[in-house]
This record gives C-alpha cells, sequence and structure tokens, in this order.
C-alpha cells in the first residue's frame, strides 16, 4: 500500500454580482454610516435587508434607517483568527440586533477577551476609515455602555453615487487526501502511467478511479493499465482566459477515452488548430519535465475511432 497523498489546495476567484434597489441602497448606506433595514407588511424590521419577504414572498421596498447601537443576541469567540477575517487579533463572531431591527446582523465584535462577551452585551458599530460600499465598511462591533435605542424612522434609499455592483473574493483553503485509489493513481501518474481500477460487478475500468464504481456502489480494488493513447469522445473551445493559466485562447478542451477505459478523462487537446478537433480524433499524452501528469494531448496520425467504439462514453 503506497503511502496516502495530502497537500494544501486553495480554491479561489472573485465573485460579481449586480444590485437591486434594496441592497444597493443598504451598501451605499454603510458608506455613508447609515444602516437601512427593510419593513415587512407585518410591521418586522429585517437588517439586513432582503427584497422578498421570507415569510410571504412579498415584494418589499419599505426601507428604514436603523440605529448604529445594539444588542448581541448569541456569540461565539474565535482564538485564531485567519486570512481574511476582520480582525488579525482574537475576537467573537456576534449576532447583533440593532437598535429598530427585529432581526440580527452577523458581525465581528473587538473583545478583549471571551470573559467580555455575553448575550444582552450592548455594542455599537466601529466605521472602517476607508468605505467603499460593502459589508466590510462596518470594520467591526464594539462593547458600549448606551442604553438610549434608537429609533427607527422612514429613508428613501437614495444616495449620491449609488452601489449598482460588488465583487467579492471567495477563497477557500483546505488540505486534500486523495484516498487509496487516486494515490495509487497518481503515483502511477509520476511514472508517466496511468492506472485504474475495474469494478468487480460491471467489469468497467474507471479513470482515474474512485475507490468505487460510479455505476454500481461497488468497491474496486483490481488496478489496470490503460492508455496512454485514447479518442476524444466530446470537446469544447475556449475562450475565455482563466486567470492565472499560461495558455492563450482559444484552446480545446476534452473528454479522452483512454484506450482499456470505460470513462472518459479531461485534457487539453494542442498541436492541432482548434477547429481541427474532432469526435473520434485519436491522440496521446504530452508530459512535461517538470510535472506530474500529461500538460496536453496531441493526435497521433492514427485513422479516428469508429463512433461505435465510444459512443457508450459521450
Amino acid at each position: 500500500m503506497p503511502d496516502h497523498l495530502t497537500a494544501p489546495l486553495v480554491v479561489e476567484f472573485p465573485f460579481t454580482r449586480s444590485l437591486g434597489p434594496v441592497q444597493s441602497a443598504f451598501l451605499t448606506g454603510l458608506r455613508e454610516r447609515t444602516v437601512l433595514g427593510v419593513r415587512t407588511h407585518d410591521g418586522r424590521v429585517l437588517v439586513p435587508p432582503v427584497e422578498y419577504d421570507p415569510d410571504t414572498a412579498d415584494e418589499l421596498r419599505g426601507l428604514v434607517e436603523v440605529g448604529t447601537t445594539g444588542t448581541v443576541t448569541t456569540w461565539a469567540w474565535n482564538p485564531a483568527p485567519r486570512r481574511g477575517q476582520p480582525l488579525g487579533t482574537p475576537f467573537a463572531w456576534v449576532l447583533v440586533r440593532l437598535d429598530g431591527a427585529d432581526t440580527a446582523l452577523l458581525h465581528a465584535l473587538d473583545a478583549p477577551g471571551p470573559e467580555a462577551v455575553h448575550t444582552g452585551l450592548r455594542v455599537r458599530v466601529r466605521w472602517a476609515e476607508r468605505r467603499t460600499g460593502a459589508i466590510t465598511d462596518i470594520a467591526c462591533f464594539e462593547p458600549h455602555d448606551s442604553t438610549t435605542r434608537t429609533q427607527t424612522r422612514p429613508h428613501d434609499g437614495a444616495f449620491v453615487d449609488p452601489v449598482t455592483g460588488i465583487t467579492t473574493p471567495a477563497r477557500l483553503d483546505y488540505t486534500y487526501t486523495p484516498g487509496r485509489a487516486q494515490t495509487r493513481h497518481l503515483h502511477a501518474l509520476a511514472r508517466r502511467r496511468t492506472v485504474g481500477e475495474r469494478c468487480p460487478a460491471c467489469h468497467k475500468v474507471c479513470v482515474p478511479p474512485r475507490g468505487a464504481c460510479p455505476t454500481c456502489g461497488v468497491a474496486t480494488t483490481d488496478r489496470v493499465e490503460v492508455g496512454p493513447r485514447g479518442t476524444v469522445t466530446t470537446f469544447c473551445v475556449v475562450n475565455i482566459k482563466a486567470r492565472g493559466l499560461p495558455i492563450d485562447v482559444p484552446y480545446v478542451y476534452a473528454h479522452i477515452a483512454l484506450d482499456g477505459a470505460d470513462l472518459a478523462l479531461h485534457g487539453r487537446i494542442a498541436g492541432i488548430p482548434c477547429n481541427e478537433v474532432r469526435m473520434g480524433l485519436r491522440v496521446e499524452p504530452v508530459w512535461t519535465d517538470d510535472g506530474p501528469y500529461p500538460d496536453h494531448y496531441r493526435p497521433t496520425g492514427e485513422p479516428d475511432a469508429p463512433y461505435d467504439t465510444y459512443k457508450g462514453m459521450l
């Protein structure tokens, strides 16, 4: 049994969305140090505001200004802040019901320790020095000894230069462990071999292997070497350049059925003009000196594979 592999993996991308009138007013208000909620037809004030009533699905447009002070309804202590979190020192995640609101807002509370936090604690907004129209315009909450409750008042949601869209970086850091089957597969790729596993029930060879047949759900242990050549089953031409990917567009990404495999894997096709890539094209891997897997696949020069030989893998 080979050693199980583990590796850090980061999934990161910018998420861009446009804003409707309610969310636009809310985020623009934060830029102007104003917190807005929305009033439902039964009189509740929701903060953060939503465009549709969560109970009735009625459209909501009645904006109101609420206070910048509030009360902690529940909390959890964060002893080790991570990258991108609101504060770089230990803090509490809190749900705060702002004065005049009937729902709570999730944010960070700057407190010296967990002993300083409790349900019912009065807090106030600490505004960021530089505000752009985002939830981070609230830098955090901080304890506040005021007992005065701010009353709500109607707001038309009108601001100069309103925020109409936001781009938020999304990032997920985790450690990936491929498991027994994929560990064997990766060790084989390091030796420029492609190894799959055969299902004992349906006898299909799965590449890359997952440790169980995706059709039968039966554990797979019988290793089978496949390829290295294969057949393009389907493909697409990519015309949008991916961030951080040193490949010029357009390029072709394809499903490739390696010889001896019953499932197609993904691979980039190169060494041929995009408009000449076709179903049935016979290809072979091109390895790089510094990579444990094929950089791309290129045509072998063989005649195209008959459709009947790969139609079951479309």
